[in-house]
């Protein structure tokens, strides 16, 4: 159970316009923003990050953004936010199929290269302590543009501020998140954690 519980959305009208941000990602305004509009301020400024990272514009695809998100994530041993991520990756274009097969990706054909070494990149920079090296670094320059390598780092980091907020707080899951975890990640070891009700 959630050490805070989160507030109805209408708590804070002047938020309106940061929630349906979340809501267009998601599906719905997460409760951790629900629960974080007791500092409007925050909300406002996590939205804006959130745009500047999750820039369509960007060079990396925004649904593989948040697989990098979910790797962060599990590094990180937030739950909460590795089903958050894989609700996100989903609509925004990756496949059922592909989620499906998460745990197989360092050799399953649905991810391409590029994709393992990001993957595999998120997971070193997501755990403390960091485990990126040079090595590393070297396999993402050979596939990713300096652009793309920072804008794939700046979801680790996006995920890093909600990995602490959601495991801190104990974040309740909501419907759509729990459903994924059970159906992609229980396989491997996942069982919603101190997020579930």
């Amino acid at each position: 159970m959630a050490h805070l519980q989160p507030l109805p959305p209408e708590t804070t009208p002047e938020l309106e316009q940061d929630f349906a941000i979340f809501a267009r990602i998601l599906g719905f305004v997460p409760n951790s923003l629900l629960t974080m509009q007791r500092m409007p301020g925050m909300v406002r400024g996590f939205g804006e990050l959130t745009r500047a990272v999750m820039d369509p514009q960007g060079p990396v695809d925004l649904g593989f953004m948040r697989l990098v998100a979910h790797f962060a994530s599990r590094a990180a041993g937030c739950q909460y936010c590795e089903a958050h991520s894989l609700v996100a990756a989903k609509i925004h274009g990756i496949s059922q199929e592909k989620l499906d097969a998460i745990w197989e990706y360092p050799d399953n054909p649905l991810y391409t290269e590029a994709e393992r070494v990001a993957l595999d990149f998120a997971l070193a920079a997501g755990a403390v302590p960091n485990a990126v090296d040079a090595e590393l670094m070297e396999r993402m320059k050979a596939h990713w543009s300096e652009q793309a390598i920072v804008q794939i780092l700046g979801a680790v980091c996006l995920y890093g501020f909600l990995n602490r907020w959601n495991d801190s707080m104990a974040t309740d899951l909501e419907a759509s998140p729990l459903a994924m975890g059970e159906r992609v990640l229980a396989s491997g070891g996942w069982t919603g954690g101190k997020h579930r009700r």
